[in-house]
């Protein structure tokens, strides 16, 4: 059988490269005929891996790691039909049958049939229904013909393989946070957080025409990297209020949407930057986007944070000024992003050209073994989007 090797989540703090099991066409005793097995030519570390990493969920010990992949096809299962081997083709994170009734009407993040335990299924994440992560030099996928996007051409995927690698996630992450915040021609948006689903969702709000795109963020570094491909920034550790920071950039103190890419693990912004409060953004939100106007939420939520600081945070349990939004008749939008709605467009969008994803994250290139390096780079704040590079095709 041959070699596999895969970043293996350790506990607390910890990751590690490790030998694991090749993968198989099966679903622990069941035949998978209806999967493929991939040779990894690129996947990427996510903030909500950081989350596990950081002892924030309730991750168990072992589980491999990774649900931002790119592959080429090394071997078909008996019933696939429209994939063949050789083709590099990219992976929705979303696990998803495409036979019950969520799938049918494209709510692929939602699919009934992937997780025992509840809707929706990921690779290599807590509570996601235990698919094997694709951080790794191998991984298999089930469900292929519905699930795989093709490249049209291999050799310009590979070309352009450091954007293509963001259609996994990050790219339709943060193009659903804009979708669902109401983002378009002329719009004046606010965007928390300047990590890469953020930086994400600021180029996906050029790309749908706003006039004004606002990033928020602590970390000097990921300001100037919002700032390098055309964004309006706004520093939080200042001392004044959301309103009179997006008026120092608009002129007034409100802007059409905003869209949550921090989440759970959000801090105070002013003289209480860096004091953790998971629904400052949420608050900030309600406060600076006009009446009636919508909030995208692809930032991740958990409903166990054991690392949390208040017990009611531990249990998912948020203080939002709830009131503050119904009043002003908003909209929220929240869940895990539905990735096979958006990455064919998005393909598109990078292959004419239209955007420079890569570009705009900051991609860094990292071999597999280098991948604990990236986790503890992430963790402390690099202004980077690591992409590993299992078999040293990249470079």
């Amino acid at each position: 059988m041959s070699s596999n090797r895969g970043v293996v989540f350790r506990g607390k703090g910890e990751v590690a490269v490790e030998a694991i099991d090749f993968p198989e066409l099966a679903l622990g005793r069941r035949s998978c005929q209806h999967g493929v097995i991939l040779r990894v030519v690129t996947t990427n570390i996510c903030g909500s891996d950081q989350h596990m990493v950081r002892g924030r969920t309730t991750a168990p010990t072992g589980m491999v790691l990774g649900h931002e992949i790119t592959g080429e096809v090394i071997e078909c299962g008996r019933d696939v039909e429209f994939i063949k081997v050789g083709d590099i083709v990219s992976v929705p994170f979303n696990v998803a049958c495409g036979r019950c009734r969520n799938c049918k009407r494209g709510d692929t993040h939602i699919c009934l049939h992937v997780n025992d335990d509840r809707p929706g299924g990921a690779y290599g994440y807590v509570d996601m229904g235990g698919w094997v992560g694709g951080q790794a030099e191998y991984v298999m996928v089930p469900y292929a013909d519905f699930q795989l996007l093709v490249f049209p051409d291999k050799e310009q995927a590979m070309e352009k393989i450091l954007d293509l690698t963001m259609l996994s996630d990050i790219f339709p992450t943060g193009f659903h946070g804009c979708v669902t915040a109401g983002v378009g021609p002329g719009s004046t948006v606010y965007i928390a957080g300047a990590g890469p689903v953020g930086l994400a969702a600021a180029a996906s709000a050029q790309l749908l025409g706003a006039a004004c795109v606002i990033v928020g963020d602590m970390i000097p570094e990921r300001l100037k990297q919002a700032k390098s491909f055309g964004c309006e920034t706004i520093d939080l550790r200042q001392d004044a209020t959301m309103s009179e920071l997006i008026e120092s950039v608009l002129g007034v103190p409100e802007v059409d949407c905003a869209v949550d890419a921090v989440g759970f693990e959000a801090n105070c912004h002013g003289h209480n930057h860096g004091q953790e409060a998971p629904a400052t953004v949420l608050n900030a939100a309600m406060e600076i986007v006009q009446a009636g106007g919508r909030v995208g939420i692809p930032g991740l939520y958990v409903t166990e944070d054991p690392g949390a600081t208040s017990e009611d945070a531990k249990q998912g349990n948020l203080s939002m000024k709830f009131g503050l939004g119904w009043a002003k008749a908003m909209s929220f939008h929240t869940g895990q992003t539905p990735a096979m709605r958006y990455h064919r467009q998005l393909m598109q969008a990078i292959l004419y050209d239209k955007v420079a994803i890569g570009k705009a994250v900051n991609v860094q290139t990292i071999s597999l073994d280098e991948a604990p390096d990236g986790y503890a780079a992430f963790d402390d704040g690099a202004a980077k989007k690591f992409v590993i590079d299992p078999h040293g095709q990249i470079a």
